[in-house]
């Protein structure tokens, strides 16, 4: 999608977003001419502090990788449209089925197919949607001459999983909310990262702009690290792992793991401590899923 753009044009990103996209835009696309600039997705005023003449594109993740905060799609497509930008929004959190940012205003939606979409964790791939036929002209152009084709294969997976989408979204947004209630509470968890809960930041918002929550959560631990530690090594039913939005329920560690890219000081700046824990929570037994967290916080 950044191929859309040219040697010089400006880019503004949502300041919490996955540690991978920082290191493109940061590590890759810098040395193509082109400029990031991040703006605090807490204050929707500071996207328009951060746009410039050359701006040609605004991204942003909501929920956000991995502090699930909320960004107002609305109002950063009406940004987009008088600046002369387009604006891209990462789906993967939300999916589809709770969440369609181009009825919204968006000009592109983003999905890692890895994840939701497929649902079983047993492919790579992505997908860009639009619904402006120019722009799908030029994605289309690129895609057919750099190659950027799935095979049949990962196709009929993504597919395969799309079938049973919805079935699968409710009972990971359920999951996902009794773990929630759960860890709120806990005397060993200072916070509780999760759109569904009344307390969350941007809650009132995803009301809105959402028709549900979605499967992930982030939670604080007290005691940082070596709390962290302790809780991966007792989980039996999570498992630690990167990726998210399949059947399974997985544990994640942002610090050294999604956002291991990123300095301690730039984690820090961005609120990803070293007691955070991300979970992508599964569709299994629930009274599985809230046992195993019990046990893992002793």
């Amino acid at each position: 999608m950044v191929h859309l753009l040219r040697k010089g044009d400006h880019i503004v990103a949502g300041d919490d977003l996955y540690g991978g996209t920082c290191r493109l835009f940061e590590k890759v696309f810098a040395k193509w001419g082109l400029a990031v600039s991040y703006a605090d997705v807490d204050d929707p005023a500071s996207f328009a502090k951060s746009m410039r003449p050359n701006t040609r594109l605004i991204w942003v993740e909501t929920p956000t990788n991995p502090l699930l905060k909320i960004v107002d799609i609305r109002r950063l497509a009406a940004l987009a449209k008088r600046s002369g930008a387009l604006l891209a929004v990462d789906n993967t959190f939300a999916t589809p089925f709770f969440q369609r940012p181009l009825e919204l205003g968006a000009d592109l939606v983003v999905h890692s197919t890895t994840k939701y979409l497929a649902g079983h964790s047993d492919l790579i791939g992505g997908a860009v949607v639009c619904d402006r036929k120019r722009v799908y002209e030029r994605l289309k152009f690129h895609q057919n001459a750099a190659g950027a084709v799935p095979g049949p294969w990962d196709s009929w997976l993504v597919l395969r999983g799309i079938k049973t989408l919805a079935v699968r979204m409710r009972q990971h947004e359920d999951n996902a909310l009794c773990a929630a209630l759960y860890l709120r509470w806990h005397p060993k968890v200072s916070r509780v990262y999760y759109p569904g809960l009344p307390d969350h930041v941007g809650s009132s918002l995803a009301r809105k702009q959402m028709t549900g929550f979605g499967g992930m959560l982030s939670l604080e631990l007290k005691g940082g690290r070596r709390a962290a530690e302790r809780f991966f090594s007792r989980l039996k039913v999570f498992c630690l792992a990167e990726s998210l939005g399949g059947v399974e329920s997985l544990a994640c560690y942002p610090a050294l793991m999604t956002h291991g890219s990123l300095s301690k000081e730039e984690r820090l700046k961005r609120g990803i401590g070293e007691g955070l824990v991300r979970l992508s929570v599964g569709i299994e037994d629930r009274e599985d899923l809230l046992e195993d967290l019990a046990g893992a916080l002793g």
